[in-house]
């Protein structure tokens, strides 16, 4: 793939805001797989492609939610903020040709998490959560734990997420309690009582 021209592609697409995000979010995301050891390519290409469809039209995502058989109808149901991620998953092989399953899913689920998520999945993940551009309260302890535990920080940062919007009595999507109860048992070893 030629990152450079899909550079040039991401910013005619999406507003200078939503690309200067991006190209730090990469940023964050390359440096991220080379603390862990990930592929740097497949972290780069699947952070450029995290927000690839965050300008598109409610109607023209919806329409592809609706309509693509991979996608749960089920995204419909909660706020429309979810919806951009796996519409791009499914849009990105349509015009890029980009198969790679695990860069997909790393796409698809960068905004709520998974059980059992990839160390791809942790890093695209965690890099949108705590790109240099985002200030918000609790992020400085997500950052500082990144340095050196992929699994805590993103424990924290889907700890974090839930929490707010539970307090602001907003939905979550299932994936997050999925992701949020899978890392809690990978940081802390399973059920804890009191």
């Amino acid at each position: 793939m030629d990152i450079e021209n899909l550079k040039v592609d991401l910013k005619e697409r999406l507003t200078q805001g939503r690309y200067e995000h991006t190209l730090r979010v990469t940023d964050t995301a390359i440096k991220l797989a080379k603390v862990f050891h990930e592929s740097v390519e497949n972290a780069e290409i699947a952070a450029l492609f995290h927000d690839y469809c965050k300008c598109d039209s409610l109607e023209e995502m919806k329409q592809t939610i609706e309509t693509d058989s991979y996608l749960p109808d089920s995204l419909l149901s909660f706020h429309h903020e979810l919806w951009h991620g796996p519409v791009a998953s499914v849009r990105i092989e349509e015009k890029y040709g980009v198969t790679n399953q695990e860069i997909k899913d790393a796409i698809f689920f960068h905004t709520t998490g998974r059980a059992k998520m990839t160390k791809l999945d942790k890093i695209i993940f965690l890099a949108d959560y705590t790109e240099p551009g985002r200030s918000f309260p609790g992020l400085d302890e997500v950052r500082d734990t990144a340095e050196s535990d992929l699994t805590k920080a993103c424990y924290q940062a889907a700890r974090n997420t839930v929490r707010f919007l539970m307090e602001k009595n907003n939905t979550v999507y299932p994936d997050s309690f999925h992701a949020y109860n899978d890392l809690n048992q990978q940081v802390f070893g399973g059920i804890k009582n009191g």
